[in-house]
């Protein structure tokens, strides 16, 4: 699932590359993902439009249009978006194709076909689900260490649970709480009440410290390939009984509720 590091890199390559240009043309190959509005209404409003600013909400990407329609896109699981010349192969599961105006298409494809589109009038975005709900991003720089504390305290299940509910804080997601847990010496399977107020600012402070690093190192890796999902320098995510990287035990792992935890006994206590 894309998070913030993934996503602040698309829409920065998107944003050097499409504020301007014009859909020439709309391919829909597997309209699943498309929840709004029907595949051609999508096509007609597209085509002949062109794009401005790409932005981020959470883990939207929405792309603003000269039309004054937002096209917002959640990957979930196992969505990409594709900037490629039309001679790519395309993958299997590719869900619609934008041909551009300067001759490059934007693709996406979707191996399990989970992730939802959405094109609605701007202004109207309470048409797509959840999309209003979603608390502060995760690093809006108005979420201070006392908001913060202020909007944890509504919660009192395990600190994992909420550090990925979207309604507390927008953008993190399975395998980022994991590296921000461990950063922050915190278990995964803690509840938020047991936590000291020396905790959750060591909380606080490693969602800033994790997200901040792994945008950097996508940033020097993505290339342009917007589809690649980088996440081989995570230190503990999907590391299930390797060595941890503090401290030289085993990393452990807990699957549960569909979800796979990484952590570490000894130095998340």
């Amino acid at each position: 699932m894309p998070e913030i590091p993934d996503l602040e890199n698309i829409k920065a390559f998107l944003n050097g590359v499409l504020p301007g240009v014009k859909v020439t043309g709309v391919e829909t190959r597997i309209p699943l993902v498309i929840r709004r509005p029907i595949p051609q209404e999508f096509a007609s409003i597209l085509e002949g439009n062109a794009f401005q600013e790409v932005t981020r909400r959470g883990k939207f990407l929405v792309f603003h249009t000269t039309s004054g329609h937002v096209m917002a896109i959640n990957a979930m699981l196992t969505g990409h978006l594709q900037y490629t010349g039309p001679e790519t192969r395309r993958h299997a599961k590719t869900c619609f194709v934008l041909s551009l105006e300067n001759g490059m298409e934007l693709r996406y494809y979707d191996g399990r076909l989970m992730g939802k589109v959405y094109l609605v009038p701007r202004g109207q975005e309470a048409l797509i689900p959840r999309f209003e709900e979603m608390g502060p991003d995760a690093l809006d720089p108005q979420v201070t260490l006392e908001l913060f504390r202020k909007r944890i305290r509504r919660y009192t299940g395990q600190i994992k649970g909420i550090l990925v509910k979207d309604t507390f804080i927008a953008g993190i997601g399975n395998a980022y709480s994991d590296e921000i847990l461990f950063e922050a010496g915190i278990y995964p399977f803690r509840r938020r009440p047991t936590l000291t107020e020396d905790e959750i600012e060591a909380l606080y402070n490693s969602i800033h410290l994790v997200l901040k690093e792994a945008t950097e190192t996508i940033g020097r890796r993505m290339n342009g390939r917007i589809d690649l999902k980088i996440r081989d320098f995570l230190k503990i995510h999907r590391k299930g009984q390797q060595s941890c990287p503090r401290c030289g035990n085993r990393i452990g792992e807990v699957k549960a509720n569909q979800r796979l935890t990484n952590f570490c006994r000894n130095c998340q206590r």
